[in-house]
């Protein structure tokens, strides 16, 4: 009886992973497959104005140096229609996870910020990611206290320091 529930157990426990796996490579499909080719082309966004070697060069514990660092560390790709996202990564101090990709979007929600991007993401992530609807309604509820981000000019602000825009961000709070 008891080894039948250790089989049980173990195949659901496999089951379960196969299917974060899954969620994972839609979530990743459905964004970087559909929802970016297709948005650039409705929304015809600049490109982004740096090669990764001019981001080198930029003074240390600037954003446009932690940029080119989440990027090498995280082992991404510059890509000049997405930098604006990454650069949100670094200042909403989300994990380029399935969890932190929900969690920022639930925060620029939160921030008054609505987009098909952030209401598709939101959507997916209450659907598919129940174990984590506590942090994102705290993402969320940090969006909404937060200052209004959505029109900042990001590329206008890589040379400021990174610890200075998220002090910006939620001023009531202590940064590292």
């Amino acid at each position: 009886m008891f080894f039948h529930l250790e089989i049980k157990l173990s195949s659901m426990n496999k089951l379960h992973k196969l299917l974060i796996r899954l969620r994972s490579k839609l979530l990743v499909f459905l964004t970087h497959n559909m929802a970016l080719p297709l948005l650039r082309i409705i929304r015809q966004p600049k490109p982004f104005p740096y090669t990764k070697e001019e981001l080198k060069n930029f003074p240390p514990e600037t954003l446009g140096n932690e940029l080119i660092n989440f990027l090498d560390e995280k082992e991404l790709q510059l890509l000049p229609y997405y930098a604006k996202h990454d650069i949100k990564h670094i200042l909403l101090q989300y994990d380029t996870t399935d969890e932190g990709e929900v969690c920022l979007q639930c925060f620029m929600l939160g921030n008054g910020h609505l987009s098909f991007p952030v209401a598709a993401t939101v959507l997916y992530g209450f659907v598919t990611m129940p174990e984590y609807w506590p942090k994102f309604r705290r993402a969320f509820k940090r969006g909404k206290n937060a200052t209004r981000i959505s029109e900042w000019k990001w590329f206008e602000i890589l040379t400021e320091k990174t610890s200075s825009l998220i002090q910006k961000i939620e001023p009531n709070e202590k940064t590292n």
